[in-house]
């Protein structure tokens, strides 16, 4: 099980909070590959902890989903299955593009100018091959107008959703800048659609921008 040594410790984190952040980001990178056994005193050395906070932030990526436990207590990084794809982003699609639909109504011109800043922020990660800042920053972009939109459900929802689309959307992102480009201009005509606010127009533009990529992607699987 190959460790990075020169990854980033984020700061004010607690042991399990670091552990947790750094093996889910190891897993979604691929770092970590589908069906590879951890071993939690290996973690603990590479991430300068004790094992305790290790075996905790392995329980928490079980209840995700991101690994599993089998009988003699083997802990593996869990597959995924290519036809999951469709299972995922459909879903997410329709929570993401009610929440768009909804938040047409009551954004406020602040908060559409955040949007375009994010995009921004997107559009540079994208240029640069930052794969990963892409990643959360188009996370940042969607999570905002899920707020905005004032659902607790679809936002709970969504969040739990959005660990699994992970694993692909990082894939996604380290393609070409034609492919990756496209998010960016989906996201800017979404803004556009918050300004005018066409609700219906919205709902529409949202749920291309998760159609297209899911589309793209199981070609590329």
């Amino acid at each position: 099980m190959p460790i990075p040594t020169n990854y980033v410790s984020p700061l004010r984190m607690s042991a399990k909070e670091r552990a947790l952040s750094q093996i889910q980001r190891w897993i979604i990178d691929g770092t970590l590959q589908p069906g590879e056994k951890l071993f939690d005193a290996e973690l603990a050395d590479s991430l300068g902890v004790s094992r305790t906070p290790i075996r905790e932030a392995l329980q928490l990526l079980e209840v995700q989903g991101l690994v599993s436990t089998r009988p003699g207590k083997e802990t593996i990084v869990t597959v995924i299955e290519k036809d999951d794809i469709f299972k995922m982003y459909p879903t997410m699609a329709a929570l993401q593009a009610l929440a768009a639909e909804a938040t047409a109504q009551v954004i406020l011109p602040e908060q559409i100018e955040q949007l375009k800043a994010i995009n921004e922020e997107f559009a540079a990660a994208i240029k640069s091959g930052q794969a990963y800042q892409a990643m959360e920053t188009d996370e940042q972009f969607h999570n905002l107008i899920m707020e905005l939109s004032d659902n607790p459900y679809a936002a709970s929802f969504s969040a739990s959703l959005q660990i699994h689309i992970r694993r692909f959307k990082y894939v996604f992102l380290q393609q070409s800048m034609t492919a990756t480009g496209a998010s960016v201009e989906e996201h800017a005509a979404i803004i556009e659609a918050f300004e005018q606010k066409d609700s219906e127009r919205a709902h529409a533009l949202m749920k291309q921008n998760f159609i297209r990529p899911m589309q793209e992607l199981h070609g590329l699987l």
